[in-house]
C-alpha cells in the first residue's frame, strides 16, 4: 500500500445543478469533465447490506474518470446508528457510508466481481461542523467521492484510496478517507484456509459492560465485555446482531471494531459522554472470531487535535487495529 497516493480531495466550484425523476434538484461540484447520465442505483449486493434500513447510498453519477457523486440517505432515527438524546447525529454514519459507497463503486465502476473480498486497510473521518445534528445531517446527502492511487493488475482493481466530502444543501458536514485492497475469491480462500470453516459457527456471548457506560441504551448493542484479569475489555460478539453481523463472515467485521473503539473511548470518558467527531483507524490483520480480542484505551495528546483517545485491539498479543478518536470538532478557521 506504500504506492497508494494520498492526495487530499480539492473541492471545486458549486454551481451545477442536477435534476432527476426520483430526487429533488441537488447542487454538485463543477468538475473537469461534463456530468454524464446517471450510472445506477445502490443495491444490497453492491453495498453488502441486505437490509434496506442499513443501506445508506441511493445512487451515483460519474463526474470524471475517478470522481463520482453519490447520493446517500441518512436516517433521522436508526436502530443502531442512533442519534443522541440532545439531537446530535451519529458520526459513525460517515464511516459506514464511506465503506458502503467505496464497495459500491468498486463493484459497479471498477468491475470488481461481487464475490471478491475487500479489506479496508485504513479508514478515517472528521465531522466538519459543530451542528452535526439530525436536523442538519439527515435526509438526502451529497457525497463527492475522489478515487486516487488506482492500482490494477491484469485489468482488475487491487487497491485504491478514496476521499469523500459529505454535503447537505451546499453545507459541508464531514470528510472521510479510506484505503481499499481487493482480493479475488480464489486467493481469499487460499489465504484464509481452515478459518473459512468458522462461518456460521455459534459464538459464546460474553457478559456486557453496562450499556450507559458504553454510550448505548440497549445491551444487545454493547460490544465490550468486562475484563477481570487484565486491563481493558474483551471484545463481545453477538453474531445475531442484524446490523453488525448482517452477513455470515469468517472474521470480525470492521464495523464491529470501529464500534469497539468508540465504546472504549466512551467508557474511559468521565460521565461517559463521548461523541467521536473524528476517528482514524488502521486494520493490521483479520480479527478472528474464535480467538479473544482485547481492547485497550488511553487518553493522549495530539499536536493536530489536542486531547484524543487511542484504542488498540490485540489478539495473541499482536495488534489487530489501532485507532485515534477525537471528541471535538476542529477549528480550521
Amino acid at each position: 500500500m506504500d504506492d497508494l497516493t494520498r492526495n487530499a480531495l480539492s473541492p471545486a466550484g458549486q454551481d451545477a445543478v442536477i435534476h432527476s425523476e426520483e430526487t429533488a434538484p441537488r447542487r454538485v461540484y463543477r468538475t473537469d469533465a461534463p456530468v454524464l447520465t446517471p450510472d445506477g442505483r445502490a443495491t444490497a449486493e453492491l453495498c453488502h447490506r441486505p437490509y434496506p434500513e442499513d443501506r445508506f447510498p441511493v445512487d451515483w453519477l460519474r463526474l470524471a474518470e475517478h470522481r463520482f457523486l453519490v447520493t446517500a440517505n441518512w436516517p433521522a432515527a436508526h436502530g443502531f446508528f442512533a442519534p443522541l438524546p440532545d439531537g446530535r447525529q451519529d458520526p459513525l454514519l460517515v464511516a459506514e457510508t464511506t465503506r458502503q459507497a467505496t464497495m459500491m463503486l468498486a463493484h459497479a465502476e471498477f468491475g470488481v466481481p461481487v464475490d471478491d473480498r475487500f479489506l479496508m486497510r485504513e479508514l478515517g473521518y472528521r465531522v466538519e461542523t459543530p451542528d452535526f445534528t439530525v436536523e442538519n445531517a439527515s435526509g438526502a446527502i451529497d457525497v463527492v467521492v475522489e478515487c486516487s492511487g488506482v492500482q490494477l493488475r491484469a485489468g482488475r482493481l487491487i487497491g485504491m484510496r478514496v476521499d469523500l466530502r459529505f454535503q447537505r444543501l451546499g453545507r459541508l458536514l464531514a470528510t472521510s478517507m479510506g484505503i481499499l485492497v481487493c482480493t479475488s475469491a480464489r486467493v481469499y480462500r487460499r489465504l484464509r484456509g481452515e478459518r473459512m470453516s468458522s462461518v456460521g459457527r455459534p459464538l459464546r456471548l460474553l457478559p456486557a459492560v453496562a450499556p450507559h457506560e458504553a454510550g448505548r441504551l440497549d445491551r444487545k448493542d454493547v460490544v465490550l465485555a468486562p475484563s477481570e484479569h487484565r486491563p481493558g475489555w474483551q471484545l463481545r460478539l453477538d453474531a445475531t446482531h442484524p446490523t453488525l453481523f448482517a452477513r455470515p463472515n469468517d472474521h470480525v467485521p470492521g464495523m464491529v471494531l470501529l464500534e469497539a473503539a468508540r465504546q472504549a473511548a466512551t467508557v474511559l470518558t468521565p460521565g461517559h459522554d463521548f461523541h467521536p467527531a473524528s476517528m482514524r483507524i488502521s486494520f493490521h490483520k483479520y480479527c478472528e472470531l474464535a480467538e479473544p480480542c482485547w481492547i485497550l484505551a488511553r487518553h493522549d495528546l495530539c499536536a493536530e487535535q489536542g486531547a484524543v483517545v487511542r484504542v488498540q485491539g490485540l489478539q495473541q498479543e499482536e495488534p489487530v487495529f489501532t485507532a485515534t478518536l477525537g471528541g471535538a470538532v476542529r477549528d480550521n478557521g
